[in-house]
């Protein structure tokens, strides 16, 4: 559960071996990396693919071969993928991936496939935590460089509404290391994205409970490299047919525990336009 962090290495990438839309149909096939590990995105069950990003891969392939060219799916680790599709070892990250400042920089986003707003969890049973003004002074835990602290300021104004102060802010070089330390009782609350949340509780339900919303929207999709602005055309075409057809709301309803119907239906190429659209 990670695996927002933010990849610095990104905003110095060389953008110049990307292949566009014309290059890839020439070439006969689109390579997309996914992870291995980020459920129920992307992850592994018997040595097979196996999540949201699965199913929606079978679709993809025949969106592509509509238009005369295959899909190649290269599975690999979360640390590097930004990296390699930003050098341009790979056409675009098929997986979870948060619309954030700095990696607008260097790609633009796909029309999103499901919410990333920011929610918290607690400790099921932990009748203290409601509403904002309940987490006032509390501790709190998150994911060191993870794509939410970049966002804590929402709730720390959310917070000076109610005439308080966010309390100590505790960072972890993973997920599951904040959940155990909630667990415990060492922390009060953790904030993560909604998607993870939700996963969380279905998986975990007698041991954690989820909160609600402490940002603005958020979003996940899929990064294209800047200079590939054709893939990104034909990436908000299928996303269109996907969302017409029912077949997104249906995967995300299975994957995700909700669909998103409120969620924007064209790219986030901007930092201005992601701020209006959040709501930052």
């Amino acid at each position: 559960m990670r695996k927002l962090a933010l990849a610095s290495c990104l905003v110095g990438a060389s953008l110049s071996a990307h292949a566009d839309l014309d290059d890839i149909k020439s070439k006969g096939v689109m390579t997309v990396a996914t992870e291995d590990d980020y459920a129920p995105f992307n992850f592994i069950v018997d040595g097979k693919p196996e999540g949201f990003h699965k199913e929606l891969l079978e679709d993809l392939k025949a969106y592509a071969k509509a238009q005369g060219f295959d899909v190649k799916q290269e599975i690999l680790p979360w640390t590097g993928l930004l990296a390699s599709v930003s050098s341009g070892q790979y056409d675009m990250a098929f997986t979870g991936a948060l619309v954030t400042d700095d990696r607008l920089r260097v790609f633009n986003f796909a029309p999103p496939f499901a919410s990333a707003q920011h929610f918290y969890v607690k400790r099921a049973g932990d009748d203290r935590l409601s509403d904002i003004a309940s987490l006032c002074g509390k501790t709190v835990g998150l994911q060191a460089g993870s794509a939410l602290l970049a966002r804590l300021p929402e709730l720390k104004k959310m917070m000076e509404a109610e005439g308080c102060k966010i309390g100590k802010v505790t960072e972890y070089p993973s997920y599951p290391e904040a959940y155990a330390d909630l667990a415990n009782g060492r922390l009060d609350y953790v904030i993560n994205a909604l998607i993870s949340v939700n996963d969380l509780v279905k998986t975990r339900g007698d041991t954690f409970a989820k909160g609600i919303a402490v940002s603005g929207d958020g979003f996940a999709a899929w990064p294209v490299p800047k200079s590939s602005p054709e893939l990104l055309e034909f990436l908000s075409g299928f996303m269109t047919e996907v969302r017409e057809s029912g077949r997104l709301a249906e995967l995300q309803t299975k994957w995700f525990g909700e669909a998103f119907p409120a969620m924007p239906k064209e790219p986030i190429t901007k930092v201005e336009q992601f701020h209006e659209l959040a709501g930052m």
